[in-house]
């Protein structure tokens, strides 16, 4: 039977720095990211505390223009990606490695501003029309059985 490998990351956070476009020889676009997210524990007086993670996001072609053009430091996003390992010799002949995001989409969340009543965050928006007036309790007129036709409607002007 053969295994089934799944290398798939969601997250959610916000820019510590401004993203880095930069361009391959052959023309293509990078962009390059840095995503904090906050994790919540328990310290040892078991009061919760927020330990942030930081995670480097790569964004390729157009996507990665975009994110140049219209993201900044503090700004939320939402990054859905896989992971990919790198391993390299640095200038002293030290082994390093990393582990990065190759974001496959990009959302941006907040406003381009960053200003507000929320400082730019994420507000999680509902739904629900906030012009509810299509909900509105039937008046006593229409609960006499007539409906619409008693209101003086002929068959003509049902559109169907």
């Amino acid at each position: 039977m053969a295994s089934v490998n799944i290398n798939r990351v969601t997250l959610t956070g916000n820019l510590t720095r401004d993203p880095e476009l930069r361009s391959t020889p052959s023309g293509t676009s990078v962009c390059s990211l840095r995503v904090a997210c906050n994790t919540r524990r328990k310290d040892s007086a078991g009061q919760w505390v927020d330990k942030p993670n930081f995670f480097d996001v790569t964004v390729w072609g157009a996507q990665g223009e975009n994110c140049a053009n219209y993201l900044q430091k503090g700004r939320p996003i939402a990054v859905d990606g896989r992971l990919e390992w790198r391993e390299w010799d640095d200038n002293s002949g030290n082994k390093r490695q990393s582990i990065d995001i190759i974001a496959d989409t990009i959302q941006f969340l907040g406003s381009r501003e960053g200003g507000g009543e929320n400082g730019g965050r994420f507000t999680p928006q509902s739904d629900v029309p906030a012009d509810t007036s299509d909900f509105a309790p039937a008046g006593a007129g229409a609960a006499g059985g007539g409906g619409a036709a008693g209101a003086g409607a002929s068959d003509d002007d049902i559109p169907f």
